[in-house]
């Protein structure tokens, strides 16, 4: 078994699903109400941030998916003691008697989850060591740990590599430092924030990415104790606190998986109420939608998206750090531009091997051209160095079944919406990977009428 099926069959034994392949008999719109909880990128790393207090912590709003429980499995074996309730999505967590894990419970729990990297800066602090694998995580690009160990060197920390992982320790401990991202990158600032706000005297962090998630999660590190400023300049500086406690905080809700639901609606000329979604942070990937034709209403309780009654439009589209376009929002979206009347394009600056997904659409009808050079506004980081990062998307065209095998999170979630919305029967594999991202997306799909069977 290959590492993609090994992730996909993980992911799927954790939610319950027995097979990891899936029959979807597709051309019927999806139409219902579906509720959005906790956003992933968010209560992971909230549940980590847990390690850095000497009191308990609760987090609400959690969502039922894979990568939930990875880290819930990774705190336990490092002694974090845990009380779930699943269907009223709260957890609590008590970093009380905190210990090293041993390096064969972190790679049973891990997997290829890059999330042991961010364990670093609280164990450090709460331990003097930490102990991580060799890292994975969804194949859509190059995400080295580099700069994760870098900054931890900045902040004081001794890293040695060894053949099952690498070792930290910090034998002066850790003190603050003045680092300046070459790239926004959501990662490497969660990395220094947890850091940081335990570390000696001052850290400045400069160009540092501020989506929404990351701002939750200073909410969070605040009520803890830590000291935390943003500017708007994208600099943040953390003043390192001595002790910090727990925290009780109601997660902000996923707009990745809100906006995929969305784009699901207007692929299948359907009718979908996304309860949780709110619409300040979802603003940019609004705009978009409404360009390509699509049909949005606010409420109090979610937003309500729509497919129009008549053709789609064309768009262009760039990804971007917030508060650009989500490089998560494009691959739901580009399934619904396959049927825009006329030519759509969407250059990609986050990732730079995020339109393998669009493979699949092909074969399935979709007239995509990919291309090596800069087709947006202005040119990126990926440009002149060999990277297909942009896509040429004409329409509309006729969708028909194939077989199709999930290649990441987002992009396995848009071959649920090809699938769905195609003409004919398609057997998608690898489904379990969906389930990192997508809590109980089988019985909203049933709930939303989608017509499918789960192989035995």
């Amino acid at each position: 078994m290959n590492a993609l099926k090994d992730d996909a069959a993980r992911a799927a034994k954790f939610v319950g699903l027995d097979a990891d392949t899936i029959t979807f008999r597709g051309g019927q719109p999806l139409n219902g109400r579906i509720h959005v909880r906790g956003a992933k990128n968010f209560v992971t790393k909230a549940m980590v941030a847990a390690l850095l207090g000497d009191s308990p912590s609760v987090l609400r709003d959690v969502p039922d998916i894979s990568d939930v429980r990875v880290v819930a499995g990774l705190l336990g074996a490092h002694g974090v003691e845990i009380e779930r309730d699943v269907e009223g999505g709260e957890i609590r967590l008590d970093p009380t008697n905190v210990k090293q894990a041993h390096m064969a419970e972190i790679n049973a729990h891990a997997g290829s989850s890059r999330i042991p990297i961010l364990f670093c800066g609280p164990l450090l602090h709460q331990l003097g060591e930490a102990f991580i694998p060799d890292l994975g995580g969804c194949r859509i690009g190059d995400r080295p740990i580099d700069f994760h160990l870098s900054a931890l060197r900045s902040f004081g920390a001794v890293v040695d590599k060894l053949p099952e992982g690498i070792r930290l320790t910090a034998p002066g401990g850790l003190h603050g430092a003045k680092i300046e991202l070459e790239y926004p990158s959501v990662g490497a600032t969660e990395q220094v924030l947890l850091t940081a706000v335990r570390a000696q005297g001052l850290t400045e962090l400069a160009n540092a990415a501020i989506e929404p998630e990351i701002m939750d999660l200073i909410n969070v590190l605040q009520k803890m104790g830590a000291i935390i400023s943003v500017d708007a300049d994208r600099v943040i500086r953390i003043e390192g606190v001595e002790r910090m406690g727990g925290y009780d905080h109601r997660s902000i809700f996923d707009r990745n998986e809100a906006a995929s639901w969305a784009a699901a609606a207007l692929a299948t000329k359907g009718d979908i109420f996304v309860q949780g979604a709110r619409q300040p942070e979802m603003l940019t990937f609004l705009n978009v939608f409404r360009k390509a034709g699509g049909v949005f209403e606010v409420q109090d309780e979610g937003i309500r998206f729509s497919h129009p009654g008549t053709p789609l439009k064309p768009v262009v589209i760039e990804t971007d750090v917030h508060p650009g376009f989500m490089t998560d929002w494009q691959q739901p979206l580009v399934v619904a531009l396959t049927q825009a009347t006329g030519v759509s394009i969407v250059h990609e600056t986050v990732y730079e091997q995020r339109f393998g997904f669009t493979e699949a659409l092909v074969e399935m009808g979709a007239t995509i051209e990919l291309h090596r050079e800069c087709l947006g506004g202005q040119k990126c980081r990926f440009g002149q160095r060999n990277f297909v990062h942009s896509a040429v998307i004409s329409g509309p065209t006729e969708m028909h079944g194939a077989e199709i095998e999930v290649p990441d999170l987002r992009g396995g979630f848009s071959h649920l919406i090809a699938a769905l919305m195609a003409d004919g029967v398609s057997k998608v594999s690898n489904v379990g990977i969906i389930a990192r991202g997508y809590e109980n997306f089988l019985t909203k799909l049933r709930d939303l009428g989608a017509d499918f069977t789960i192989e035995s």
